[in-house]
C-alpha cells in the first residue's frame, strides 16, 4: 500500500467509489480508497437500492434528476461488463391523509418546475390498484407515482464505479480499517490504519456513513450524524408480480420485488429503535413488517419469508446528506444521507469532485454543508422513510 497519495477516500460504498472514479476521470493520478470490509458492504449492500425523482425538497430533486438519468447509462458510462439490474417500472408512494396527498402534490409541483419532462402524476385510488392488482385500498387517499423511478443492484451499481476507477488508476483497498485522521494545526495530514500503517495525503473524505462521526472529532469537528437500524426482510422467489416500488410514508413501510424473484420488505424508523450501532436483526422488526406490508397487499400473505438482514442509515437531524468541504483544512464529507443515499451517488460523486479540484460544482449543494446545523439552517426533507 502507498504511503503517499494526493487524497484518501475513506469508505468502499457507491458513495466513495464514485467519488474516486469522479476525481479520476478528472485526471488526479494518486487517490486511494480504504474500505474495512468488502466494497458495498455496509449500508449501501443493505439498501432496498431504490431510484426516484419524487422528492420534496429542491437539492435533492436536482440531485436525483441527474442521478436517474446517469443509471438509466451507467453500465456504457463505466464500460460495465455486466449489468447494474436497473428496473424503472415505477415508485408509487401512497397518501393516507388528504394533508398527506396535498404534499405529494406539492412534491410533484416542485419536480414538474425543476424538470418540465418530469413525469410525476398524482392517481385516485383506483389507479393505484391497477398499478398493483389487489392492493388494499382501506383508508388510501391516493397516491403519487413517476413510471421513470425504479431500483437497482446496490452491489452493481458500486462495483462498476470501483472497476472504472481503478483502470483510471485509483487503488483500491478493501479489508483496510481506517483507525485516525491525522492532522496538524488546522489542516489534515493523512491518516492511519488499524495495523499502524501511514498514508500521507493533503485531502481525506469521510464517506463512511455514522462510522465518519469518530474521524470528525479526531480532527475536532462534531458530525450530527447517529446510527440507526433499519431492517428488510426476504421472501421466496416468485414469478414477478410486482414491478414497480412501493412506499407509505404514512406506515413507514416500501417493498419490491428483484429481477431475481424475491420480495423485499421494510419498515422505517421502528418505535423505539436506539440509535447505535447495531445490525441485529430481530423477532420485533419480522412481526411489525409482516403485518404492516399485508395490510398494504394482502396476497403477500400467502408468501414464505426465508431470512432477513439489518443495515444502519446515518441520519442527521433534517434527514439531508452533508456533503463537501469542512473547517478543517483538506477535510472534506459526503456522508449523512438517512437512507436515500444510494440513487443520489452519481451526481453526487461528480459535485464532491468539482468541490475538492477546487471548480465550482455543476449543482449548487452549498445548503447541505457541515456549518448549516450550526447555523439552525436545516433542510428538511419530508419524503423518507
Amino acid at each position: 500500500m502507498k504511503t503517499k497519495a494526493e487524497a484518501v477516500i475513506i469508505g468502499g460504498g457507491v458513495h466513495g467509489c464514485s467519488i474516486a472514479y469522479h476525481l479520476a476521470k478528472k485526471g488526479w493520478k494518486d487517490v486511494v480508497l480504504l474500505e474495512k470490509g468488502t466494497l458495498a458492504c455496509g449500508a449501501t449492500g443493505r439498501s432496498v437500492a431504490g431510484i426516484r425523482h419524487q422528492f420534496g425538497t429542491e437539492i435533492n430533486v436536482r440531485l436525483a434528476k441527474e442521478s436517474v438519468k446517469r443509471m438509466e447509462n451507467l453500465e456504457e458510462e463505466l464500460d460495465y461488463n455486466s449489468s447494474i439490474e436497473l428496473l424503472q417500472n415505477g415508485y408509487l408512494m401512497l397518501a393516507y391523509s388528504e394533508e398527506e396527498l396535498d404534499l405529494f402534490r406539492c412534491n410533484r409541483d416542485l419536480q414538474r418546475n425543476i424538470d418540465p419532462h418530469n413525469m410525476t402524476e398524482i392517481l385516485a385510488p383506483e389507479q393505484a390498484a391497477d398499478l398493483v392488482p389487489g392492493l388494499n385500498l382501506e383508508g388510501l387517499f391516493g397516491a403519487s407515482f413517476n413510471r421513470r423511478d425504479g431500483h437497482a443492484s446496490p452491489f452493481h451499481v458500486t462495483q462498476a464505479y470501483a472497476d472504472a476507477a481503478t483502470r483510471l488508476g485509483v487503488d483500491i483497498h478493501t479489508g483496510v480499517e481506517v483507525a485516525k485522521v491525522k492532522k496538524e494545526k488546522d489542516r489534515v495530514t493523512g491518516i492511519i490504519t488499524t495495523t499502524g500503517q501511514e498514508i500521507n495525503a493533503p485531502i481525506v473524505i469521510g464517506a463512511a456513513g455514522a462510522f465518519t462521526k469518530k474521524f470528525g472529532e479526531q480532527v475536532g469537528l462534531d458530525i450530527p450524524v447517529v446510527p440507526e437500524r433499519h431492517q428488510v426482510a426476504v421472501t421466496e422467489p416468485l414469478e414477478m408480480i410486482l414491478g414497480i416500488m412501493v412506499i407509505s410514508f404514512a406506515h413507514g413501510t416500501y417493498f419490491k420485488q428483484t429481477p431475481h424473484g424475491s420480495l423485499l420488505l421494510g419498515v422505517g424508523d421502528p418505535e423505539g429503535e436506539v440509535k447505535d450501532f447495531n445490525e441485529r436483526s430481530s423477532w420485533q422488526f419480522l412481526y411489525d413488517v409482516v403485518q404492516k406490508t399485508t395490510f398494504h397487499w394482502p396476497a403477500l400473505r400467502e408468501v414464505n419469508i426465508i431470512r432477513q438482514w439489518a443495515g444502519l442509515y446515518d441520519m442527521t437531524p433534517d434527514s439531508q446528506g452533508i456533503v463537501g468541504r469542512t473547517p478543517v483544512d483538506g477535510f472534506y464529507l459526503d456522508l449523512g444521507w438517512s437512507g436515500h443515499g444510494f440513487q443520489l451517488a452519481p451526481a453526487v460523486g461528480q459535485v464532491m469532485a468539482e468541490i475538492i479540484s477546487g471548480e465550482t460544482p455543476f449543482i449548487d449543494v452549498s445548503c447541505m454543508c457541515l456549518e448549516r446545523f450550526e447555523r439552525g439552517e436545516l433542510i428538511p426533507e419530508p419524503a423518507c422513510v
